[in-house]
């Protein structure tokens, strides 16, 4: 399903911002960068945001600005940092992840040398029991998307980045790559799944909670 965009113009008018503030929130890292998506329209170039996503950020930001420096919001409001864990049963009590992708890669929270998963574990989780019951990759790929994860995610450091998710000639290869990335294929490889992490971080959050 196509993600709903919201015009920078239609935003400010709906939340009563200004101009000056969205800027200002985006140079502080209150709002990712890759959220500001630039489109051709039939009067220029124009900026659109994912809808529900910036309306919920934005809603945060007022309710919490008053009582915190910019500085202090930024690091409330990294998509990366949540200081929580959850217990195997927790997480499929609440149901976020599948029973199925849990058992799978059980071994994961035994890292943190206890029976728990950080959120940067649910993360790599949720990405793949997403990718698995959307029907896009298979059991076998998801180990190799763990894999992925695992190794190379750290690297980023808390930074925007996409996952990506190629074919060629049956051969399936996944890709981390800093946000937004400028990357060019010969013609015989296809880009299956193309997915930003802070933004399904930010869901994942929204489950959290």
């Amino acid at each position: 399903m196509e993600r709903e965009l919201i015009s920078k113009k239609d935003l400010l008018e709906l939340t009563g911002i200004s101009y000056g503030q969205l800027y200002r929130w985006k140079r502080k890292q209150l709002i990712p960068e890759d959220w500001f998506i630039r489109k051709s329209t039939f009067t220029g170039q124009e900026t659109f945001f994912p809808k529900d996503m910036i309306l919920a950020r934005i809603d945060r930001i007022m309710n919490m600005k008053e009582d915190l420096s910019l500085d202090e919001l930024a690091g409330k409001l990294s998509p990366y940092q949540v200081d929580l864990t959850l217990s195997k049963r927790e997480l499929i009590e609440r149901n976020i992840v599948s029973v199925l992708v849990v058992d799978r890669f059980s071994t994961l929270a035994q890292q943190n040398g206890q029976e728990a998963y950080s959120f940067e574990q649910l993360l790599y989780l949720y990405a793949t029991d997403r990718l698995l019951s959307d029907g896009e990759i298979s059991l076998e790929e998801s180990g190799m998307l763990m894999e992925t994860l695992r190794n190379h995610f750290p690297r980023f450091e808390g930074k925007p980045c996409e996952l990506l998710f190629m074919r060629k000639m049956g051969v399936s290869m996944f890709a981390l790559v800093a946000a937004p990335p400028a990357l060019y294929f010969d013609p015989g490889v296809k880009i299956v799944i193309k997915m930003q992490l802070t933004e399904l971080a930010e869901q994942l959050r929204g489950e959290l909670n």
